[in-house]
Parts: structure tokens; sequence; C-alpha cells
């Protein structure tokens, strides 16, 4: 792959540098005369192979908020921004519906160039949201709000082979043209692009790996979450747990980020920076995908361990398309995420039967549901709709958001929420935030839970999740 240099020019060509002065001489004239902010977007296609991720982790600043999501076998799809031309935030059960009205407004006075590129790229924000409504108590997710959008500085999108660059800006009234160019091509000298770091195969000190609360604290939420369904309070519910490990150095989550990607080339890639913390790991799962007026997700719930033996993994996935304990949790997933959508929707699909998708170290139940919408509804609302689906919370959702946080006793944060990005036609892309960790320094907290029905045993739920863990737990405790 050939590597650009710093200089501006190869990443930003004299036409849209000349573009990027004339948005900003529009936008200035706006921000001045309406009395706000005006953002700016320009954006044109590379014509040299970039690592849109290793370009980000490699210029990020201390504390800077930056975002890489990637899904390798999608056509090398990746999306990654670095820095905060805007930030938008909100909290509460109204978050996800607050935060899609901020958007609108701030696209209807952009200055911007017209889509082009492919999806992700041109103006858009990266984000997410928290799995509960609002701020937890856990210091370690401090610097994550309960819900938040962020307008990068630079973006890079690549897919199928195409790469894409996106400088914004955000001009207000005080501003200049010039001060505005020099900050944005200050932005684009800073970019290199090294490849990812390797991951340090032979560590020196030790790693303390340990549960934030007693396995049998954990076995026993199950069985009471058990007692529950059978007093018929509810359907299902998703019980987690908290797993730390502490490095004798600070971990390198450019180098986590490479062995993920290189792990689950099927699944969703992620790692989210915001102030000294990174929220990294690797999802399978699908939350909702806008594209005009189409919705898709999957049902994804129910799993299974995998085999290096090809025939005992095969054995194992027609162990799992067998069981009637995930396939209910699947069915319970299924009809309540086709339920949300069918008001809004003038039909709505969902596939006759499960299918067992791989991973590299899992297998799951996932049923693929379609609808076309009536409206153009926004991808942030669909998210808001869809949030939490039964494969993270329970059903009905009324009684497990009391008994989740009552049973587990931690604080989820991010994980169990929503990642993912929105442009400005409204389309985008959310995933849900699963196998992933927590990153601050040489500390990680790493989460993984399980679907609870009637006929579930705590050990082998215990089991499920030391299964899920197993994405990033390997990787940090080195």
């Amino acid at each position: 792959m050939t590597t650009l240099s710093a200089a501006r020019s190869d990443w930003l060509s004299e036409a849209a540098s000349a573009r990027l002065k004339q948005r900003l001489e529009v936008a200035l004239r706006k921000a001045r005369r309406q009395v706000r902010t005006v953002v700016v977007s320009v954006s044109e296609q590379l014509t040299t192979a970039v690592d849109p991720s290793a370009v980000v982790l490699a210029a990020r600043r201390s504390q800077e908020t930056w975002q890489c999501l990637e899904q390798p076998d999608r056509g090398g799809t990746a999306i990654a921004g670095l820095g905060a031309a805007v930030t938008l935030e909100a909290a509460g059960p109204g978050r996800f519906t607050a935060l899609a009205g901020r958007w609108r407004e701030l696209i209807a006075a952009a200055v911007i160039d017209p889509p082009a590129g492919p999806p992700g790229s041109g103006l858009a924000a990266y984000g997410g949201f928290a799995f509960a409504p609002e701020k937890g108590s856990a210091p370690n997710w401090k610097s994550f709000a309960p819900a938040s959008l962020v307008v990068p500085d630079v973006s890079l999108v690549r897919r199928d082979g195409t790469t894409w660059i996106t400088v914004n800006a955000a001009v207000t009234a005080d501003d200049t043209v010039e001060s505005a160019l020099e900050k944005a091509h200050g932005r684009l000298s800073e970019l290199r692009q090294p490849p990812l770091p390797l991951l340090d195969p032979s560590p020196t000190g030790s790693f303390t790996v340990r549960s934030e609360l007693p396995p049998s604290h954990y076995e026993e939420a199950v069985a009471r979450g058990v007692q529950r369904i059978h007093a018929g309070e509810l359907h299902k519910l998703v019980l987690a747990r908290e797993v730390v490990v502490e490095a004798p150095r600070a971990h390198d989550v450019a180098a986590v980020f490479g062995v993920l990607r290189e792990g689950f080339p099927s699944s969703y890639i992620y790692a989210v920076g915001r102030g000294d913390a990174t929220f990294i790991g690797a999802s399978p799962e699908l939350l909702i995908r806008r594209e005009g007026q189409r919705a898709s997700t999957v049902a994804l719930a129910g799993s299974i361990r995998r085999s290096a033996d090809p025939s005992v993994d095969d054995h194992l996935g027609e162990q799992l398309l067998r069981s009637a304990k995930n396939r209910e949790e699947n069915l319970i997933v299924a009809q309540r995420i086709a339920a949300t959508l069918a008001p809004k929707s003038v039909w709505v699909t969902v596939a006759p039967e499960p299918v067992v998708i791989k991973v590299a170290n899992i297998q799951h139940l996932a049923a693929p549901i379609r609808a076309q919408l009536k409206d153009a509804v926004s991808a942030i609302e669909l998210a808001g709709w869809l949030h939490p689906t039964p494969a993270v919370g329970g059903e009905p959702w009324d009684v497990a958001q009391r008994l989740i946080p009552a049973l587990e006793g931690m604080d989820r944060g991010w994980f169990a929420g929503a990642v993912g990005w929105t442009d400005a036609t409204e389309d985008g892309e959310y995933l849900v935030a699963l196998r992933c960790a927590l990153v601050r320094g040489s500390l990680a907290s790493c989460y993984a839970g399980a679907g609870i029905v009637a006929d579930s045993d705590p050990a082998s739920e215990m089991a499920e999740t030391e299964v899920k863990l197993g994405a990033v737990l390997p990787v940090l405790a080195g």
C-alpha cells in the first residue's frame, strides 16, 4: 500500500480546497446573518489506497474524540472520524428524538457538497447511545454521555476499494474564512498512515483478571431472574457481568483494534474515543440500517460455542438450530422488532426460520428482518424505537428495565447500547455494542451477557458469558 505524505495537497486537491474556501465564505455570511453556528463540509475521492482506521488511530491527539467502525467482510467497509467540529449530546428517555431533531436542524443550515461517496461519507455524525437513558454513576463511564453524536474535523470512508475524505468545519459569526481554512489544513497536515501496531506477543509483567462481582453473584442473579419468569412477570431477561483486566502498562487500543478486525472480519469492529477512555469491541449484531425508505435489521439471540473440529462445529450449529430454548429466545426478539416496526411501515418481513451464523468464537441464531417505511424516519429515530431489543434487554421491557440494574449490580454504560453513524440524508447504521471493553490506561472493563428464559440454567448462562468474553478478554489479558 502506498503511504500518503503529510502534505495537505495529498489529502485534499486544489479543486476541493477551493470549494472549501467558497463554502466557508457562504457559511460565514449565513452565520452572521442568522447568529448561529453553520457547518461546512467538503468531500472527494482519494486516488491512493488508504486505511481509514490506521490514519485516525495514528493521528488522534491526547484526550481527543475519535471513532472507527469497520466490517471487513462487507466490501472492506471502514468509517473513521477524527476530532470534533460539532458535538451534540442529550440524556433521558427522549435522547434519541432530541438528537434526531438537533441533527436535522444542523443539516438544514449546513453548506455542504452533494452526497457522492459511499454510505457514511460526506457530512455525517458518528457516536452512540448508552444502554440506559440517564448517565450512570460509574466513574469509568464519565466521558461517555447517554447520547452523543460528533461531526468530526476529518473523516475517511472506504467501501469496495475506494476511499473518500471529508473535511468539516463549524463556522460562527466571529470566525474568518482564513482562520477556518488554516485550522482545516492544519488538521490535514497531521494525518499520516503507519500500519496499525502489532500486539506485543510476549509482554513483560503480570496481568490481573477479576470479576467485579463474584461469579456466584451472577449465577444467583440468573436464578432470581428465572424465578421471576416462572412467576409470570416476564418472558425473557438479559443479564450481564463485568470482568476487569489490569495490565502492567497501558493497553494499546490501536493494536487491539487490529487484532479484532483480523479475527472477526464478519463482525462490526468499533472503537470510540472519549477523553482518556476508549470503548472497543467486535459486535455481530446490527440494530438498524436505514437506506431511504428501507430499513433492515436482524434478530440475533441464542448462541453456542464453536469447535476447531469442523464436524463438531457443524454438530454444535445443528444443536443450536434445534434447541427449543434458543429458538424461543430468538423468536421473542424477532416478534418484538417486527411489532415495533409494523405501525410505521408499509410492510415488514421476518425470515420464517432463523439461520446459524458463525463468528470466530461463537455461533448465533439470526433472523433477518426488513421493512419498507411509510415515512422518511431518520436512522436515529429508528434506533430509538428499537433500543433495547429483547436480545439485550428483556420482554416485556417495562418489567425488565427495573430488574436489570437490581439484579446485575453494575452500570452498563454504553455496553448493549448503540454505536454508529448518520448522514445528511438521515440514513445511517447502528450496531448493538456487544463483545466489548472500556479501556482506560492499564485497566479494561470487559462486558458480556446472556439471555435468560424459563428453562435457563445459571451455570450454563455463566459459561455462555465466558464464551462471549472470549472476543476481547484474551486480547487484553496478554
